[in-house]
This record gives C-alpha cells, sequence and structure tokens, in this order.
C-alpha cells in the first residue's frame, strides 16, 4: 500500500512503538487513542524570519482536543511511511504549504486528552522555516496565528487548557526550544 495515497479518517492506522521506537504492529488510530497504546507521531514547528512560531487551532470537529491551539503541524506517519516523509506530507495537507524541515529531537509522552482518549506518543519534532500565509485545510484547522516564543509560553501558562498538552510539554522544557531555534536557524 502507497503510505503517501489518500485513506479516510475511520481507516488510519498509526505506527505502534516501543521506547525504543522500534515498530511492535499496527493499529487503527481511534483504537490506539482509546487504548492509551504508545505509537509514532511527529509534530512540526515553523518559524517566520522575525522567529515567531506558526500555531493552529485545531478544527473543533477533531475527535480530541478540538478547538485547542498546537503547534504548526501534529500526525501520525503512515505503515511504512518515513517521519520525515509524513511531516512533509501532513504540512502541505493540513497547512497547505511547504518547506524544508529539520528532525530536532524525539520524546514521548502520555497525557489523557478528553472522552477517554489518551495521547501516548513518541512524538519526533521537526522544525522549519517558511514566511507567508498558510491556506489551511478547514477539516483540520479552524484558525492559525504566527506568534513569539516569549509570548506563547506566556499565553500557554496563563491559559493551559487553550492549548494542546503536547505543546504545553514542549514549551515547558528550555533545552527543547533551543533545539527548535537552532534546527530552524532562529
Amino acid at each position: 500500500m502507497d503510505p503517501t495515497a489518500p485513506v479516510p479518517p475511520s481507516a488510519e492506522q498509526v505506527v505502534l512503538v516501543d521506547e525504543a521506537d522500534t515498530e511492535t504492529g499496527t493499529l487503527e488510530k481511534l483504537r490506539a487513542h482509546e487504548e492509551g497504546r504508545l505509537h509514532r507521531a511527529l509534530s512540526v514547528f515553523v518559524f517566520n524570519g522575525r522567529g515567531e512560531v506558526l500555531l493552529q487551532r485545531r478544527a473543533a470537529s477533531k475527535y480530541h482536543s478540538g478547538g485547542q491551539w498546537t503547534n504548526t503541524c501534529c500526525s501520525h506517519p503512515r505503515p511504512g511511511e518515513p517521519v520525515a516523509s509524513a511531516a512533509r506530507r501532513r504540512l502541505r495537507e493540513e497547512m497547505g504549504f511547504e518547506c524544508d524541515l529539520a528532525p530536532a529531537f524525539a520524546f514521548t509522552y502520555r497525557a489523557d486528552v478528553g472522552g477517554g482518549l489518551v495521547e501516548h506518543e513518541l512524538d519526533h519534532v521537526f522544525a522549519g522555516r517558511w514566511e507567508g500565509a498558510p491556506a489551511p485545510d478547514p477539516e483540520e484547522v479552524d484558525g492559525w496565528r504566527w506568534a513569539s516564543l516569549d509570548e506563547l509560553a506566556r499565553d500557554a501558562a496563563a491559559h493551559p487548557d487553550a492549548y494542546t498538552p503536547w505543546l504545553r510539554m514542549i514549551l515547558a522544557d528550555s533545552s527543547r526550544i533551543s533545539s527548535l531555534c537552532l534546527c530552524a536557524s532562529v
């Protein structure tokens, strides 16, 4: 199966992994979140020339974390798809543009996202640079904005429920922020 071919949301599979990121199988995406199974994920942070990061507000119709602000793009690679390729594909699908991306770091987290769902992900984080106004898919994204990292950190601390748990975890770790800025040359 071509990992880049369109797949209906109900048929999306995630790659299950162990703590060392070794594949252990695949599972339907919703079921993986219902069972809290560790799976491979990706997060993309795109910066502009002013050092601002592009944020998206997840569509209210998303099955979890709808209406929350998050990083530029977040998703899962499909079975057989390299993570870097998935990051580029999902950036294009969600936000409507392409740019060079560099791997920044990876981390594992577990978070209750409501509705009986748990995000338990080994998240591969990428950074890139781009200028412009995105053309997001309204099925994925309700809004977007550019924000400085300082502004973002202050607002996420003041209004944590407005932001996704994985974004808050990344913002809380200065070494992760440094890695993002270095990879994006900010």
